[in-house]
């Protein structure tokens, strides 16, 4: 098992120049806003399933009382660099194209597609809205083996939001919500993990002067809680108060931000694609 300080420095060596051409693009300040989107987005066509491990993003409508910026919030950086990350640190297959890129696909809840994924992500899932269709499809795959993570929600606000979202399609009365301690074995599949980051948006870290509490004292705690069955198997895995997705994105972008957010934001990161590999 890799400790912190190995970690720090396997991701301190030099990227190549092609990998920061790549990753480097303007940070966004912009803050998040209750009931922005209320619309899907373009969702272009996605790579042919091959046995391999793809990054699956939902996208989701947001609901009109909802507070998030939509499901492309990091798409599609943070896709591909957790993709190239988990290829790098891990001896699992990930799926590239021809031209040696790492696939991802986008799908919404009611494709039938999402069946081929082990392992999905939500982007500021605090701006949500489930249909029914949507809910019963989710339940059905998380039910059969699937994992969801959902990321960079922030307030209390948001999350009652989300909460009362994702209980259209696991209900409190057969599934359950717990705090995940830090000795849970999600936190240690290959890294030890010993503490939950907060990380914040790039933008909002360099226009604080390096402040990590997006919302203040109203999410100045950071939470990694968990829905499970009544076995106890984790069925949604869910980070509120902090943003992995940035600490994926941006990677490249600035040294300073790498250096204090890359390294805690991918050893999570890989430790959460590897449970939902494994579990």
């Amino acid at each position: 098992m890799m400790g912190s300080t190995a970690l720090y420095w396997a991701f301190m060596r030099p990227i190549g120049l092609a990998l920061i051409a790549l990753l480097v693009a303007t940070a966004d300040a912009a803050p998040q806003r209750r009931g922005r989107f209320n619309y899907y987005g373009a969702i272009g066509p996605n790579p042919s399933y091959d046995g391999a491990f793809m990054f699956c993003r939902i996208a989701f409508n947001n609901a009109s009382n909802g507070d998030g910026g939509g499901w492309f919030v990091d798409y599609p950086r943070a896709d591909t660099n957790l993709s190239f990350r988990f290829s790098e640190l891990t001896a699992a297959t990930v799926s590239r194209d021809i031209a040696g890129n790492f696939n991802h696909a986008v799908y919404r809840l009611t494709d039938a597609e999402i069946d081929h994924c082990p392992f999905i992500m939500m982007t500021e899932p605090g701006g949500t809205y489930f249909s029914p269709e949507e809910a019963q499809h989710l339940r059905s795959y998380l039910e059969h083996g699937g994992f969801l993570w959902a990321d960079d929600f922030w307030g209390e606000y948001a999350w009652a939001h989300w909460e009362n979202e994702i209980r259209k399609a696991l209900p409190s009365a057969e599934f359950p919500l717990m705090d995940v301690p830090l000795d849970h074995p999600i936190f240690h599949v290959l890294y030890d993990v010993r503490e939950v980051p907060q990380i914040p948006s790039i933008g909002f870290w360099f226009g604080t002067g390096g402040r990590t509490s997006e919302r203040g004292a109203d999410s100045a705690v950071v939470h990694a809680r968990a829905i499970t069955d009544r076995e106890g198997h984790m069925l949604v895995f869910m980070t509120h108060n902090t943003d992995f997705g940035d600490a994926f994105e941006r990677e490249g972008e600035n040294r300073a931000y790498f250096d204090q957010f890359a390294a805690p934001g991918y050893a999570v990161g890989v430790n959460v694609l590897l449970y939902a590999l494994t579990h």
